[in-house]
């Protein structure tokens, strides 16, 4: 099992950086994670780093208890681990985000760029369906319903997001093929 004691460091640091993020920036349009990955829906960073926190304390409380099970820790941890990288990768962009030159009206945007996003949309459906594979695999290994359950919900997830991924992946290559033909 991870060091808990590391994770709530880097939460401490997350924490700092989603208070500083959620105020610069303020809500968003629409929940920032998928429901999988976070109960909550926020659309501020910083419930989701408390969402974080309040999994890290019913993993020590459980251990404490003597009730943890190696199958559940695991799971737990990963998805703390999933859950801090998201919020790390959300924290990233944000400069990113800040530095794009904003769109005007009638602007098009580079062909390069386009395949650009073509490319990192194929990346993230090869990733997906990866996952999707994984996660599928697993369910046969399951020993417990609830484990299978949970296995069922994330494949779902993935589903989702990978149908989602597939759609965008198809607007963008009608996007490149209109944009070539018309030179």
């Amino acid at each position: 099992m991870p060091d808990l004691k590391r994770l709530e460091n880097i939460l401490d640091q997350l924490a700092t950086d989603a208070a500083q993020t959620d105020r610069k920036r303020g809500e968003a349009a629409r929940p920032l994670f998928d429901e999988q990955l976070f109960f909550c829906r926020s659309k501020l960073l910083t419930p989701c780093v408390a969402e974080i926190r309040g999994e890290i304390s019913a993993l020590r409380n459980e251990r404490k208890a003597g009730k943890l099970q190696a199958s559940r820790t695991q799971h737990i941890c990963e998805k703390i681990i999933a859950q801090i990288q998201a919020i790390q990768r959300e924290l990233a962009t944000q400069q990113i985000r800040k530095n794009e030159p904003k769109r005007k009206q009638g602007w098009k945007r580079p062909i390069h760029e386009m395949y650009q996003d073509l490319a990192q949309h194929q990346d993230w459906e090869r990733r997906l369906a990866a996952m999707q594979r994984d996660k599928e695999m697993m369910i046969n290994r399951c020993t417990t319903l609830v484990e299978q359950q949970n296995l069922q919900k994330e494949v779902l997830a993935l589903e989702g997001r990978l149908s989602r991924c597939r759609t965008a992946l198809a607007k963008i290559e009608k996007e490149i093929s209109l944009r070539e033909r018309k030179g």
